[in-house]
């Protein structure tokens, strides 16, 4: 049985046109979740690490995702409450279409599973 940590990938494309000053609180919230998140149980935060940005990379294969962030969960446990339950993500991501998303894709694994 595995015991790395839960990546959780998520790309996003805001619409053509939204202006760059109206995504910097948005990116800035979706880091800040690291500190919002708090287990229901421990009264702490559980998100591991969040990391994340607007795109760079010099390939063009991004069809039109224009910002991309990763966080770690310790448990497939603290993953799912915070994908199905926590109310700072519930709230943050009915959010989003407010302020320019058009489209997301998201992907977890466990280092190594394959």
């Amino acid at each position: 049985m595995a015991t790395d940590t839960i990546v959780h990938i998520v790309l996003l494309k805001f619409a053509d046109g939204t202006p760059s000053d109206a995504l910097k609180p948005v990116c800035d919230a979706f880091i800040k979740l690291k500190e919002t998140c708090i287990h229901p149980d421990s009264g702490k935060p559980y998100i591991l690490s969040v990391k994340g940005g607007i795109d760079n990379s010099p390939e063009k294969a991004q069809n039109g995702l224009t910002h991309g962030f990763v966080l770690e969960f310790a448990t497939l446990w603290d993953r799912d409450y915070y994908v199905e339950k926590d109310p700072s993500h519930q709230a943050f991501k009915g959010s989003l279409k407010a302020n320019g998303l058009d489209h997301a894709v998201v992907v977890d694994f466990t280092n190594g599973v394959y």
